[in-house]
Formats: C-alpha cells, structure tokens, sequence
C-alpha cells in the first residue's frame, strides 16, 4: 500500500490561491488511480476530484470545476490540487487517496482555512 503525505495548507483570504501536494512513498504510486477528498466540520468527507495514474484525465466536484486542478508528477511520486480563488465554503481539511487495484489509502490530512 502507499503511504500518503499531504502538504501545503494554511490560511487564506477569501480569493487567495493554494497548491497542495501529497507525496507516496512506495513502488505502486505511479499506477494509483489519486483523489483528493475533503472534509469540514460537522459534514462528511466529500470528493473533490481525481486524476488517473497517467495523468490524462482528471475529474472535479461541480463545486471547484474552473478553480482547482489536479496534477501528478509520477517521477516525484508526488500529487497536486492546485486551488485558485478560494471561497470561505472551501475551508475543510484535504485529504489525499490513492487508489491501486482496490486497495485503497489516505493520508492524514492537511487543514485550509479561507477567512478574512
């Protein structure tokens, strides 16, 4: 299985931009199929969007389609979310998920926050 690593949250003003990474440690990265999830207080975890392992077609929630991308740069082992004007709604912790013939694992999570 992978092990996850989510990186690069913090607090913002509503608008702002951030980029998320989440690095895997193991042979089977490359061919994990990425989400990213996110979860706010007192909802469920929700999908935010996902990429396939060669990186060709990524998938959005209709609530970050045109704001968020998804990247992964398999030579890092390395997965990202870039997010552009941010919106207070979007505050949550993010996680990430690979996915890699069934067996699923997730990180730990990282906190954004979008505050004025």
């Amino acid at each position: 299985q992978v092990q996850l690593v989510e990186s690069g949250g913090g607090l913002v003003a509503p608008g702002a931009s951030l980029r998320l990474a989440c690095t895997g440690s193991g042979p089977t990265f490359s061919t994990s199929f990425m989400a990213w999830f996110r979860q706010a207080p007192g909802n469920e975890r929700e999908f935010v969007g996902a990429i396939t392992y060669t990186g060709f077609t990524t998938y959005y929630a209709r609530s970050v389609k045109g704001r968020f991308t998804i990247s992964r740069d398999n030579a890092k082992n390395t997965v990202y979310l870039q997010m552009n004007t941010l919106k207070p709604e979007d505050t949550a912790v993010y996680y990430c998920n690979a996915d890699q013939a069934g067996l699923t694992s997730w990180g730990q999570g990282t906190q954004v926050t979008v505050s004025s």
